[in-house]
């Protein structure tokens, strides 16, 4: 690497390359130990977002630190076939060539899907390459795969099987947009404003009217009874009675129920069986009506008479003008309401009746609660278990039928003149033969059986992942799983928690007896500096690819890390991203001065350069078990930082300016060869980070052979290391740094050398001096027994420091300078301490302030003392 520049498109490609021409990446069955990451799988038609990015980029950190750590790393990609978003977006491309979906067989328009998911499927896997993702490709699974859709269907008929799954008439979430149901996982309640509209009803034969209170005065049509309270005195003369519907001038019975709360609205009810889950129970209780009023798209049929074929939302202010007109509407209301909307298109849910399949999950779910209660499976942060606990604890049974061609179609083949009885089986052969065999007609053949139009929610595939990408389910003592499984980490976002996590615990348990994955580390949301969550339609979510081209990726995972802490949300800021692109050049123009070093074998090694090694490998090792601690608990964020000051301050800033040769001399060969092994152990801990300005720097720093890449290098070992060493070079820093600040604040050259006396009031051992005499450019160090006159002082600890500045400095000047200070610091301590005496504030402030407040007035008495020193010192 000879370049003055570092250019992050070239270094990137060309590592990439490196790495996938090695197969670095792939795993194969060994006798290592195992460690094992599937990642989420994202649509197969999506492309990178943030979010992705932040996953992914934690993903790679711990995959990469698994490999150093000498593990047999394996972290399967793929993608879900994400039957909703994918048939949308395939049935708006046909939209807009002039196909209907309708006008096509379940065949061609599967033809038109596969063609789709070929065209656009790996997109999102590639961007991930530009990421640095180092995934085995070879093992990128697709939940539509061969085996993995064998696995579906062999899981779906074991589980009707066991008398868990089956088929009944419910009312159901229903999306008018995709046309489909969803599960009551898939529904997003949002507040959203509205009207209580007052509606007048007839009683029949009467004059009287009876007002009812809706907020859908548009399924006023599905009306089959009003219901009161039996025990409300206001109603008591219209038991027994009917009502007359508006406009349809239906009349239904007026029915009572213990259910109406006579509080709410006029305390009387409409009953829409079809069309509200709670009307429906008590259409069932009291034998009512079943009217549905609306078409798959949520338009009007036949029974909204002359609002036929019209949205619903279009039917509702139609209905309110024409209700309005006739008198009958008496007035509306602003009402907050809560209002379902579908997780995937957003339309707003449509409560329907229909026939599903269902799997019983009360049951099921019970070893999975237990193994995160019991922490076999850690969820980190913590917090999240009590919102595990309590979905796991009110589980319902799972709707898993989709009203959709792509996907798994449902293993359910009917028969019979009615095609009324059905059979369930892996494919259509065994169908038959179970269809033979319950109906006694052997007669049948495969033509006469139908099989269900449904196909399976997208995620009864995916619970089953970290099993089916190793063939688990359908060889379910196949090597590769028993060696792989369980996982190791899960990294995933917290708002797929029960979709996803809960589901593929429960299906681990089920089919394996065993826990999916050890740990689940749940990444916090990508917010903008608002707070607001990312997204396209707000318009404040950069391109991923866009930021990796300005700032590299290494540059671009450092930001997003930088503060992400597990479970949190992610503030991010593009300043983020240039931050760890300094970084990164801080690293490459580390190098460069290493690089450029002549190294002489005939000198010896000076002390400074021997103390300053002995000091950073003591640090090194000092990070390195601070670093065990972060990747522990999953503080990844934290595990970045402490290596970027390691890095940035203790490597770069202090370390190689304390070895660095004087201009134009050589160094010695002892300090060069630490210093290269250092900077390659820095290397190895930078790594899972900054992969590949990391491997740039140690294919450059000297010769190796293929078999010695980073990527597959070695962690560094952990070894005993001197604290006492660490605390003594922190007093020796500030040492530095006062000499430093001196000679700054008074303009002093810094080829200019001074002297430094030292009055060792705590009796220390002293260490560092030769580091002080370079570091500071200090002809010499004396030791004295009380303050010297003619000379600037600081203290560290309980020592105190003179610089002599007699002839150098202009010591009225300096004396008028420090007494303005010293004026300025008394008025701070006094402001301080009264602020102390103050009883009300020390009683109510919080015991953080309280104590940042008492730091101030420590601080501050320190400044004072050494200011009075310095003023002694120079009188």
């Amino acid at each position: 690497m000879a370049t003055n520049t570092y250019d992050s498109k070239a270094v990137e490609a060309k590592w990439y390359q490196y790495w996938t021409d090695q197969n670095y990446f792939h795993s194969e069955v060994d006798d290592r130990e195992a460690y094992t990451i599937v990642i989420p799988p994202p649509n197969v038609t999506g492309v990178l977002h943030m979010g992705h990015m932040l996953n992914n980029t934690i993903q790679d950190v711990l995959i990469r630190r698994a490999r150093l750590k000498g593990y047999n790393a394996c972290w399967v990609p793929g993608t879900d076939h994400a039957s909703i978003a994918t048939e949308a977006k395939v049935v708006a491309k046909l939209k807009s060539e002039g196909i209907d979906k309708n006008d096509l067989t379940r065949e061609q328009f599967l033809e038109h899907a596969w063609e789709w998911t070929h065209k656009h499927g790996g997109i999102i896997l590639e961007q991930l390459k530009k990421l640095g993702a180092s995934c085995d490709w070879e093992r990128t699974a697709f939940t539509m795969d061969e085996n993995l859709s064998k696995s579906v269907l062999k899981v779906f008929v074991d589980l009707y099987k066991k008398g868990l799954i089956y088929r009944g008439y419910r009312m159901v979430n229903w999306d008018p947009e995709a046309r489909t149901t969803l599960s009551d996982e898939e529904v997003i309640y949002e507040e959203k404003e509205g009207k209580l509209y007052f509606i007048a009803y007839q009683i029949e034969g009467e004059d009287e009217t009876l007002t009812i209170a809706t907020t859908r005065p548009e399924t006023i049509m599905g009306d089959t009874a009003i219901c009161i309270n039996p025990n409300d005195e206001r109603f008591q003369h219209l038991k027994g009675k009917k009502a007359i519907v508006p406009i349809v001038n239906r009349s239904i019975p007026i029915i009572e129920d213990e259910y109406v709360d006579m509080e709410f609205g006029t305390g009387c009810l409409k009953v829409t069986p079809a069309h509200d889950p709670n009307d429906k129970i008590l259409g069932d209780k009291h034998h009512l009506e079943i009217i549905d009023i609306f078409n798959e798209d949520a338009t009007l049929n036949q029974y909204g008479l002359h609002y036929k074929g019209k949205d619903r939302f279009v039917v509702r202010k139609e209905i309110e003008k024409e209700l309005s007109e006739s008198g009958i509407l008496l007035r509306t209301e602003i009402h907050i309401n809560k209002v379902g909307t579908s997780e995937r298109t957003k339309a707003v849910i449509e409560p329907r009746l229909s026939d599903q399949w269902f799997l019983k999950m009360k049951e099921l779910a019970a070893p999975a609660l237990e193994a995160v209660l019991e922490k076999e499976v850690q969820l980190v942060p913590e917090k999240f278990i009590n919102t595990y606990k309590y979905w796991m604890e009110n589980v319902r049974d799972w709707n898993i039928s989709r009203q959709l061609w792509w996907g798994h179609q449902i293993p359910a083949y009917y028969y019979g003149e009615h095609k009324t009885n059905f059979v369930v089986a892996e494919n259509v052969e065994e169908a038959l033969q179970l269809a033979i065999k319950e109906s006694g007609n052997k007669n049948l053949t495969v033509t006469d059986l139908v099989q269900d139009a449904d196909a399976l929610d997208t995620w009864f595939s995916s619970w089953l992942w970290p099993m089916s990408v190793f063939n688990g389910i359908l060889e379910p003592d196949n090597k590769e799983i028993n060696y792989y499984y369980p996982t190791n980490d899960l990294v995933t976002a917290p708002e797929i928690l029960f979709f996803w996590v809960a589901r593929m615990i429960i299906a681990g348990y089920e089919y394996r007896d065993q826990k999916p994955f050890s740990n689940v580390y749940l990444t916090g949301i990508v917010r903008d500096k608002q707070r607001r969550k990312m997204s396209k339609s707000l318009g404040n979510s950069p391109d991923p690819l866009v930021l990796i081209d300005k700032y590299g990726a290494d540059g671009v995972r450092v930001g997003m890390l930088l503060s992400s802490p597990a479970g949190n949300d992610l503030m991010f800021d593009e300043d983020l991203c240039h931050q760890g692109s300094a970084f990164v050049n801080k690293i490459f123009n580390a190098f460069r001065l290493v690089q450029r070093w002549k190294v002489d074998r005939d000198i010896s090694q000076p002390a400074s350069s021997q103390l300053a090694i002995q000091w950073y490998t003591a640090k090194f090792q000092q990070t390195l078990v601070v670093l065990e601690d972060h990747y522990a608990k999953y503080r990844i964020n934290d595990a970045l930082m402490a290596t970027y000051k390691l890095v940035w301050d203790d490597f770069c800033s202090w370390l190689l300016e304390m070895v660095k040769p004087g201009y134009q001399e050589p160094i010695d060969a002892e300090t060069y060869k630490s210093v290269i092994h250092l900077f390659e152990e820095n290397l190895k801990v930078l790594h899972p980070f900054v992969p590949f300005i990391s491997e740039e720097i140690w294919q450059s720093i000297t010769k190796r052979s293929k078999e010695e890449a980073l990527i597959i290098s070695t962690w560094p070992l952990q070894q005993s290391f001197d604290t006492n060493l660490i605390k003594q070079f922190e007093s020796t820093a500030e040492v530095i740094t006062g000499i430093r600040n001196i000679r700054k604040q008074n303009n002093i050259s810094f080829k200019e050398k001074l002297s430094l006396s030292v009055l060792n009031n705590a009796n220390q051992e002293i260490t560092f001096d030769p580091l002080i005499l370079k570091m500071g450019n200090i002809e010499a160090i004396t030791y004295v027994k009380d303050s010297i006159t003619g000379a600037l002082s600081y203290r560290v600890g309980a020592n105190e420091y003179f610089v002599p500045v007699q002839g150098t400095i202009d010591i009225e000047s300096e004396i008028k300078k420090l007494t303005e200070e010293l004026s300025y610091t008394q008025g701070f301590l006094k402001s301080v301490q009264k602020k102390l005496q103050n009883e009300r504030f020390v009683n109510n402030a919080p015991e953080k302030v309280i104590a940042n407040e008492r730091k101030k007035e420590q601080d501050a008495e320190g400044k004072i003392a050494t200011l009075k020193a310095s003023l002694k010192n120079l009188k």
